[in-house]
């Protein structure tokens, strides 16, 4: 099933989306997250969204403002292809290859759930920054509860999956990560979600004998392609990034996990670091970034003009006197 958020004459719905692309809201529902945290895991999803198809049919989807599935407790950003590494630390800090203790976990950093955006949204340029660029991935939910899972335990804790758009602002990343923490205010302006959640058990027929899910991704620039990658090229299926997600701690339901950046112009980062220049240009103002995932859909979003940074001074050498 896919099941959207969206907005409809000034109110919030939670929504299955028919074969036709007619809206079936859930009653009483405003959110998937709150759906979510209510228990079930995937199975109760399924059954609440069964029994809205035995309902009349709202608008359609074209009809409406689609807004972000959910807003998310937490969204844990994974870096799990190999391609998207070698390019991205070339551009970023001018290092050659792959850091050897990538290959050792499912490294992922904590992004800002304040700072989710849906379909369509337009994305503020983030404040100080002159070099945006867009991330391709896709994310996946959790539905259910779980602390130290197995990756086996792990997949029953995945309700489904979205598109997702880690934007980011290479200037304030590059800068910023010198200081060894990171990356912060350069991921921290914007990151979208959607257009829908599509359940886990749709997708299960494009698992390949390894466990990953073989799903085609595009990445287009104002209607011109600029990446092509195959979701499948991760080098941690989703069980495996849920299992260290939850290793000493909980992941809870609505807690979104990125893939992180596919390879192959899945970001303009990447390119620069193969090409050697910003070809294509940073994304300004006016830029369209169409992201689509076979078998989930496709998310576009406009860049708009960001305010100016709130002035801040640098740090103040003190004495370092003591009592």
């Amino acid at each position: 099933m896919r099941f959207a958020t969206y907005e409809h004459r000034d109110r919030q719905h939670v929504a299955v989306i028919g074969d036709d692309d007619t809206l079936h809201p859930l009653p009483g529902v405003r959110s998937l997250t709150g759906l979510l945290a209510a228990g079930g895991g995937l199975a109760g999803l399924l059954e609440a969204g069964a029994a809205t198809l035995d309902t009349p049919a709202g608008p359609d989807v074209s009809e409406v403002r689609l807004l972000a599935p959910l807003q998310p407790p937490t969204v844990r950003d994974f870096v799990t292809f190999e391609e998207h590494v070698e390019g991205v630390r070339r551009s970023v800090d001018g290092s050659a290859g792959v850091p050897e203790r990538w290959y050792a976990a499912p490294t992922f950093y904590f992004t800002n759930p304040y700072a989710v955006y849906g379909p369509g949204d337009g994305i503020p340029v983030p404040p100080g920054s002159s070099v945006l660029d867009f991330e391709l991935e896709v994310a996946a939910v959790i539905g259910g509860e779980g602390r130290d899972l197995t990756p086996e335990q792990a997949r029953d804790h995945i309700v489904g999956y979205t598109v997702l758009n880690d934007w980011s602002a290479r200037d304030l990343q590059s800068a910023e990560m010198q200081v060894g923490l990171g990356p912060c205010k350069g991921k921290d302006t914007a990151t979208t979600l959607g257009p829908c959640l599509v359940t886990a058990d749709e997708l299960e027929n494009h698992r390949d004998q390894d466990g990953f899910l073989r799903l085609a991704l595009t990445a287009e620039i104002n209607g011109e392609v600029v990446g092509r990658d195959l979701l499948s090229n991760m080098s941690w299926t989703f069980e495996e990034m849920t299992a260290y997600a939850s290793r000493g701690t909980v992941v809870r339901p609505g807690d979104v996990l990125g893939s992180g950046t596919c390879g192959n112009g899945g970001c303009l980062a990447e390119l620069w670091g193969v090409r050697g220049r910003q070809d294509p240009p940073p994304l300004h103002p006016g830029d369209t970034v169409t992201l689509t995932v076979e078998g989930i859909g496709s998310l576009s979003n406009t860049v708009v003009p960001g305010p100016e940074p709130v002035p801040v001074p640098t740090a103040r050498l003190r004495s370092r006197k003591r009592p």
